[in-house]
């Protein structure tokens, strides 16, 4: 990997966490996640309104009917029997015998008459009839299935709204390890060069005292050697800058090298107390999803014990071309329908106790996610004391370190003291301000882990402005 742009791009902190907002892929997903949850329940306010749909069919039949006429057909023959037979009757003496007569040869054609009479009579018809209808039905009474259901729905957006504030508060937390990571970077360059810088003073110096026969050659070697050691950590600590920009700028999705200007820093007052972290328990990202698993879970209970109650519903149906419809066809029809399920071929109990156990896992899963974050928060609350300690401590210990350094170049002009005692003496001062360095960042970590555990994160901005220890007021 290449070294640093020799003049990358500054960005402040707050900077950066407004371009991470804006670019961030991770953050743009939860977006988009929440608001499909919103629609999704959004979706589920309407399941009480009524189902219109509108159909239309294409018809091709054929219909047979047929027809017994033995039995109205032997009806029909006696009936005109008798009639005959009583008509003579019902005229004048005179005329009887001629009415006689007539019925006689009447009654004896009858059965010639009736006998052409088939048995069955058959009909048969073909026809296309184009069948348009529109149907409606709503729902009356679900057993609680509806409630169940549109509860479910709200608990699911609490839970990917508590997935998007978690990823937020990770995201945050990453460019926090990513920007303070590449001042780091940039600080332990600045020290190993000013190491460096120093053994090349040192090793100018110890060939001058040599050449004019002040100390040996031995000595000479052990600066030569302690001198090859600071470029080599020179040159990993430039190799460690590019890494740190490098991955700031993804991070940042920059097309350049990118610069972190905002320096590591540290409040020397201890934070609120604990106490004030605490507070904010039930509001953090695992807590809340949590309870919107549990909310899911009490939804999947009620939905269970619908499954046991009676469900009413209202229908309607009206045909649109009543006049090419067919014969069994109504107009229209409307009714309301009560449907109660007697035996489930889906043992309804088991499944109302897998819903209650889901339940109770829900309750037991918020419960432990309470104790979770609580021990969180008091272990990073910890930490960023400890690491605010540390650092004050070494304010102390780099002033002495620095002296120290002064003695003894003094000494080791004046041929007083051997090369060694320079070497550690710069040794002594390189780790005390890497260590300042690392204490530096172990506090903004720190920090942002306790905010981030207690859903502050939003809040670093303002801790930082707040502090009154800057890494670059120290060289």
């Amino acid at each position: 990997m290449s070294a640093p742009q020799e003049n990358p791009q500054e960005i402040t902190f707050n900077a950066a966490l407004s371009r991470l907002d804006a670019t961030s892929p991770d953050l743009a997903a939860g977006d988009h996640s929440v608001r499909a949850s919103e629609l999704i329940a959004d979706a589920t306010r309407t399941l009480r309104r009524p189902t219109v749909t509108a159909s239309a069919s294409f018809i091709t039949y054929q219909k047979t009917l047929g027809v017994d006429l033995s039995g109205a057909r032997g009806n029909a023959e006696n009936a005109a029997t008798e009639f005959l037979t009583k008509l003579p009757g019902q005229f004048p003496s005179g005329l009887q015998q001629i009415v006689g007569e007539v019925t006689q040869r009447i009654g004896a054609a009858l059965p010639g008459i009736f006998g052409k009479i088939p048995d069955t009579f058959q009909f048969q018809t073909r026809d296309t009839v184009f069948r348009p209808t529109l149907t409606a039905a709503m729902p009356i009474y679900t057993g609680g299935a509806i409630g169940a259901i549109q509860d479910g729905a709200d608990a699911a957006v609490g839970a990917a709204r508590a997935k998007q504030a978690g990823g937020r508060d990770l995201s945050r937390v990453n460019l926090i390890r990513t920007y303070f990571g590449q001042q780091v970077a940039v600080q332990l360059t600045r020290s190993t060069r000013e190491t460096l810088q120093s053994f090349d003073r040192h090793l100018s110096d110890a060939i001058k005292l040599e050449q004019n026969g002040f100390i040996p050659r031995a000595r000479v070697l052990q600066v030569q050697v302690a001198h090859d050691a600071a470029q080599r950590a020179y040159e990993r600590a430039r190799l460690e800058e590019a890494s740190a920009t490098d991955a700031l700028a993804r991070l940042l999705d920059h097309p350049g090298d990118i610069s972190a200007v905002t320096p590591l820093f540290v409040r020397s007052t201890p934070l609120p107390p604990v106490e004030t972290f605490l507070a904010s328990v039930d509001s953090t990202p695992m807590v809340r999803g949590s309870d919107a698993a549990y909310g899911i879970a009490s939804a999947g209970v009620d939905l269970a014990k619908s499954r046991y109650r009676p469900q009413a519903f209202a229908f309607g149906s009206y045909n649109a071309n009543r006049d090419n419809a067919l014969p069994v066809d109504p107009d229209w029809i409307a009714g309301v329908t009560l449907r109660f399920t007697l035996m489930s071929n889906f043992d309804r109990r088991k499944t109302l106790e897998a819903a209650q156990e889901r339940e109770l896992a829900a309750a037991d899963t918020a419960a432990q996610a309470r104790k979770d974050v609580t021990g969180q928060i008091v272990r990073a609350w910890n930490l960023v004391e400890t690491a605010r300690r540390s650092f004050l401590l070494l304010d102390s210990n780099l002033a002495a370190a620095h002296e120290n350094l002064r003695v003894q170049r003094l000494s080791f002009a004046a041929g007083e003291a051997p090369s060694s005692a320079l070497v550690d003496a710069e040794a002594v001062l390189a780790t005390t301000k890497t260590q300042r360095i690392a204490a530096a960042y172990e506090y903004d970590l720190a920090l942002a882990g306790l905010l981030a555990a207690s859903h502050r994160v939003g809040d670093f901005s303002t801790f930082l402005a707040q502090a009154d220890r800057r890494l670059e007021e120290y060289k």
